[in-house]
């Protein structure tokens, strides 16, 4: 087991990096739809930008992954940090010329950033150990927590740096953080690639997915993901229809972000007191009592805690889908099993993402809150199936 000390610091520098990477990202989801309608040639294409993101955060998923599993997670996460900060100076530059297919290049490089942002849990897991793994990831999504307020408050703050010009700026200080973060995950101490023996040990990947435990960890976390997406990216654009001015809708984001992340400073204690089966059930219900509070009315209070609520449990379910699936796997098998995760999670998040914008478009805000119920129920079916199987295992 790590010596605690030594793992604490490298889990901090971890939520350090983390924070910054989901600040960028916090940023990016404030102002890209808000954008993309003002340089989209057709309305529906508002979300289309951040649709790229998604895709690319899906397409780079197995690279990411394999590229990590062969060179090592420092060679990744400097990858990764170089995206970040091409994107930033690339978006910036569209939003300047005013060009969006250079803006969706931006986004897909910004995308590949985020792909490699999301790794930073499992890097915690690894160097916690077996013993402390819950409370390891839990600890890195708290990162996220400074990412609620720092990329709201910089989308306010630098939207008129590069004024008449409006949000240039935050793609500029996306590049700015990328480029931080970069620079400090160089300092932690992160475990080598496994050697070709080592990674030739592991079971067949085809027995590795059928494991119902690591069919419900990826399913409870492409519907973590996915429901939280689809109301979160369609959430400023309903707001300003609602006729609400662009820091209430930056505020809304900020607090929702809170709500992913605040939690995360005890979700692993939680994990470790009731199981993990147990919260991403609850994450499921707080992610339905969203639904119910968002089709209640427009005004300001009803954004507000229903997008606080969505946080919550995105954050329960996505943290504790997290943890089952590192139960899944072995060393060798971690690189494959974590980029189909991946890919399956950030693929349903392009597609949600794209499909936010045109549901709004056309059916409206309702719309949007009711195509994730159906998901979560299922989710929920399917985490009370897996809790009887190994219920039955155990008798």
């Amino acid at each position: 087991m790590p010596a605690r000390r030594p793992m604490m610091r490298n889990v901090i520098l971890l939520a350090v990096c983390q924070a910054l990477g989901m600040s960028c990202l916090a940023l990016s989801i404030t102002i890209t739809a808000l954008v993309g309608s003002g340089l989209a040639p057709d309305p529906t294409l508002a979300t289309f930008p951040l649709a790229i993101q998604f895709v690319a955060t899906a397409a780079f998923t197995i690279p990411a992954s394999l590229f990590m599993g062969r060179f090592g997670r420092r060679a990744g996460f400097t990858l990764g940090g170089l995206l970040g900060v091409a994107g930033g100076i690339v978006a910036c530059q569209a939003v300047i010329i005013s060009s969006f297919s250079l803006f969706c290049l931006g986004a897909a490089l910004l995308g590949g950033f985020a792909t490699h942002i999301a790794l930073y849990r499992f890097a915690a897991a690894e160097v916690a150990g077996a013993e402390h793994r819950s409370r390891a990831i839990s600890l890195v999504m708290v990162g996220g927590v400074a990412s609620a307020i720092l990329g709201p408050e910089l989308a306010k703050w630098t939207r008129e740096l590069f004024a008449p010009i409006l949000f240039a700026g935050g793609y500029a200080a996306i590049a700015a953080l990328a480029f931080i973060g970069l620079v400090l995950v160089q300092a932690v101490d992160l475990p080598p690639p496994l050697t070709r023996k080592q990674k030739a040990a592991g079971r067949p990947l085809r027995e590795v997915l059928r494991q119902p435990a690591l069919i419900v960890a990826v399913l409870s976390a492409m519907i973590a993901y996915g429901s939280m997406n689809l109301i979160m990216v369609s959430t400023p654009l309903a707001m300003i229809a609602c006729a609400h001015p662009f820091e209430t809708a930056a505020f809304v984001i900020q607090w929702h972000v809170v709500g992913m992340y605040a939690p995360s400073f005890v979700t692993g204690h939680i994990i470790e007191r009731i199981g993990v089966l147990r919260v991403i059930t609850i994450g499921a219900f707080l992610i339905f009592s969203c639904v119910v509070v968002n089709l209640t009315g427009v005004e300001f209070l009803q954004f507000w805690s229903g997008l606080v609520l969505l946080g919550v449990g995105w954050n329960f379910m996505y943290v504790g889908a997290t943890s089952l699936l590192t139960e899944t796997y072995r060393p060798e098998e971690q690189a494959r099993v974590q980029a189909f995760n991946e890919f399956m999670v950030f693929g349903t998040t392009a597609v949600t993402a794209l499909a936010s914008g045109a549901i709004f478009s056309t059916f409206g805000w309702q719309a949007v809150n009711l195509g994730v119920v159906v998901p979560v129920v299922f989710a929920a079916a399917a985490v009370f199936w897996l809790a009887r199987q190994r219920a039955q295992a155990a008798g």
